[in-house]
């Protein structure tokens, strides 16, 4: 059998979930067969850490010159703009969201066959749809520029899968929690913002409510998810690009009190900003019964594993004098 010379390519491969994805990526297939991309220049470590390309996505033409060149068989697209960030550029947040899925998805059908993922999110969600086990098929009704653009994002992929017959695949992500890389703008961030002001100083200002709670995931159960998705059989698959991930929900108060089990003097005040009427309009906890059944989703970590594992990793880093943010 000959052997197989297609590569991967991760836009948005810089951020929170882009960059430890691209690790894990190329941990599995080999570093020269992952292809990082992103519009902002690599730090000497990661650029040097396998091949990696200054790529605006927006740009369909550049997007088609690297996965021709390369080879690529497999897009994973991550380059976003985030919800917080968002609602301060909506313009911005509309033509990266949506003009760069529709240059990945153009891309995807023109150099066939390239497989493509797409991670939605549940800011797909709003005032009228459930707030308590959301469902997967359900209202969608976002309040942000971002939720737009998702819901937007969704149908476009459903789109090019019905008729194309492209392989598009994604999940709607809850706030995900990370000790390596730290979040780009999202309205969740205060829950990996949390951690590293526990560790550095014992104290923190959160800026949405003591009792507001969202659906969370831990960034391992994150690129599980992201993984096993992905090397799901797709005659199983009856959704596109919008399962429902989760693995626990959690309030703002609750998980300062978890630190404190840890750290007993943790001290933590809260300030909402506009970023609470954001996160008034998310589900408090989402049904993800469609990725359970169709793909065999399965989270590792609940609340009291996710904290223990982020409280070891800062506080190690805190020795190393690496605590950066």
């Amino acid at each position: 059998m000959a052997k197989d010379t297609k590569t991967i390519l991760v836009t948005g491969a810089i951020g929170q979930i882009g960059s430890e994805l691209t690790a894990l990526l190329r941990t599995r297939h080999g570093a020269d067969k992952v292809i990082a991309s992103d519009i902002a220049a690599p730090s000497p470590a990661f650029g040097e850490a396998g091949p990696f390309e200054r790529l605006d996505v927006t740009d369909r033409e550049a997007l088609k010159t690297v996965v021709r060149k390369h080879r690529v068989g497999t897009i994973y697209h991550l380059a976003a703009v985030l919800s917080a960030v968002g609602e301060k550029h909506p313009d911005k947040a509309w033509h990266v969201n949506m003009d760069g899925s529709h240059a990945v998805l153009e891309v995807a059908r023109e150099e066939r066959p390239v497989r493509v993922f797409v991670p939605s999110s549940i800011a797909v969600f709003g005032p009228a749809t459930p707030r308590r086990r959301t469902p997967q098929d359900t209202t969608l009704d976002p309040r942000t520029m971002y939720g737009v653009t998702k819901v937007a994002g969704e149908y476009l992929c459903d789109y090019y899968a019905r008729k194309f017959g492209l392989d598009i695949r994604g999940c709607r992500f809850p706030g995900i929690i990370s000790h390596e890389t730290l979040p780009g703008g999202g309205t969740t961030d205060y829950a990996v913002a949390i951690f590293y002001d526990a560790v550095r100083s014992g104290q923190y200002t959160c800026f949405l409510k003591e009792e507001t709670r969202l659906p969370m995931m831990y960034m391992p159960d994150c690129l599980k998810s992201i993984v096993d998705l992905m090397d799901a059989d797709s005659g199983r698959l009856k959704h596109h690009s919008n399962f429902n991930v989760t693995a626990m929900s959690f309030s703002a108060g609750e998980l300062a009190a978890e630190i404190r089990k840890h750290i007993p003097g943790f001290v933590c005040a809260y300030k909402p900003d506009f970023r609470q009427a954001i996160a008034d309009s998310w589900p408090e906890s989402l049904d993800d019964s469609a990725a359970r059944d169709e793909w065999g989703w399965a989270p590792s970590y609940d609340l009291a594993a996710m904290t223990a594992d982020m409280l070891r990793a800062l506080r190690k880093r805190k020795d190393e004098g690496r605590l950066e943010g």
